[in-house]
């Protein structure tokens, strides 16, 4: 079996050039369980990336410090995260909001985090409460974790410390997403085969119960307009939530075996869902059309015998901030970049136990985070948009796809700005 189509020279394809690598401490009595890096995260603004380095702590470390790091000592570098430090002008400068390196111990194994900031017109949903224990101000920096024991601790990124405790999930916290419009509010994805939705402006309080996973809830992903919530799970699942309403607007059938990650694109025109059957599908959200088909196997599997190949279980995927690429991340010890239009990879990596990407927040560097608990970084494929593109995702951004093909315009101008060519 092949990683690519046999139209496709592997050595001809891309190889990403390696950024450098933070590899988590030692192991307690060199203890293998536990050490899992299940995720991996950028703040909003680019000021952080966090990552749960196994044996219950996640380790925050300022991303312009820790790249400087990398390029100080060319292109790859090595750096033990323990021993990351940032400079006496950053350390001793006493402004809260000057970045800091944190390690949080969240007294549990750590499956799930998620930064959140706010914006201060973006108000509690809870209208009746006239008094709240935490008022956040625009400079609010949050990380949601998500904890074995399905709590879920937030913690001021600036200070290290803990604000809230939420404890309503019987099951592991599998992932975390805040709603990006600056609300503050959160949804949880659990064991438990719920999600919940938590409304930090209001102390954390939790508004919603979204019910109809028969199984384990694995992931889950807010719409860039926050308007719509993805959510993955077992048994094939892909669920689309209305975030007003909190009903769900529709099922999208097509994968043959878990679902365990999506991400919508920059512009919400496009969903990516990745799954054990070895596919990433890209979806047309508003219709549940699939659009695109990125393979891991060749031959695929035929839906039978989807489940079978455990070595190219596809783990992670993530939609680069040009709206151009998605990453994949595959047991097959390969990180995979995909071109939108093309049906085969741009641009490949090395990477063995690999279990979580994310693209940083100017989609510069991908990271990607193993079962060891330590991190790798690779530059992204460098492609300046073309000026049709651009255009695309601003109409997408403010159009569904219902709207667009009512346009009066010429039919490959309705297919371009609908992604089917």
């Amino acid at each position: 079996m092949a990683s690519f189509p046999p139209r496709v020279n592997e050595k001809e394809i891309v190889r990403s050039r390696t950024i450098g690598e933070l590899l988590a401490p030692a192991a307690p009595f060199d203890k293998k369980c536990g050490r899992e890096n299940w995720t991996v995260a950028f703040a909003p603004d680019g000021s952080y990336f966090a990552w749960s380095q196994g044996h219950r702590t996640v380790k925050l470390v300022p991303w312009a410090q820790c790249l400087k790091n990398f390029l100080l000592h060319g292109t790859k570098n090595v750096t033990n995260s323990s021993s990351l430090r940032l400079s006496r002008q950053n350390s001793d400068g006493g402004q809260k909001n000057k970045p800091r390196e944190h390690i949080i111990d969240c007294g549990d194994i750590v499956w799930s985090l998620a930064f959140g900031s706010s914006v201060p017109e973006k108000q509690s949903r809870c209208v009746n409460i006239e008094w709240h224990r935490f008022k956040f101000g625009q400079d609010q920096l949050l990380l949601a974790t998500g904890l074995n024991n399905g709590r879920i601790k937030i913690w001021d990124v600036y200070t290290g410390k803990l604000l809230l405790n939420l404890v309503d999930h019987t099951e592991v916290v599998r992932d975390l997403t805040f709603a990006p419009d600056g609300s503050l509010i959160l949804v949880s994805a659990s064991r438990d085969k719920t999600l919940r939705v938590w409304d930090l402006k209001d102390d954390g309080n939790m508004m919603k119960v979204l019910r109809g996973h028969q199984n384990w809830v694995y992931s889950c992903a807010f719409s860039p307009d926050s308007s719509v919530l993805c959510s993955v799970g077992a048994s094939k699942a892909v669920f689309l939530w209305n975030m007003d309403k909190y009903t769900m607007i529709r099922k999208l059938e097509g994968h043959h075996h878990d679902v365990v990650a999506c991400d919508f694109s920059p512009d919400g025109a496009l969903l990516a869902t990745a799954s054990y059957d070895t596919r990433v599908y890209v979806w047309d959200p508003h219709t549940g059309d699939i659009l695109m088909e990125f393979g891991h196997l060749f031959p695929p599997p035929t839906p039978i015998f989807a489940g079978g190949a455990n070595d190219r279980w596809v783990r992670s995927v993530s939609f680069s901030h040009d709206g151009l690429h998605i990453a994949s991340l595959a047991d097959d010890k390969m990180v995979r970049f995909w071109r939108i239009d093309e049906d085969y990879p741009v641009q490949i990596a090395s990477l063995s136990n690999g279990l979580c990407c994310a693209f940083s927040t100017d989609g510069s560097v991908l990271a990607a985070g193993t079962h060891d608990g330590s991190v790798y970084f690779w530059a992204t494929p460098r492609q300046i948009p073309s000026l049709q593109h651009l255009c695309r995702m601003s109409i997408r951004r403010v159009m569904a796809t219902q709207e667009v093909q009512k346009l009066p315009v010429p039919s490959k101008v309705l297919e371009f700005l609908s992604y089917r060519i």
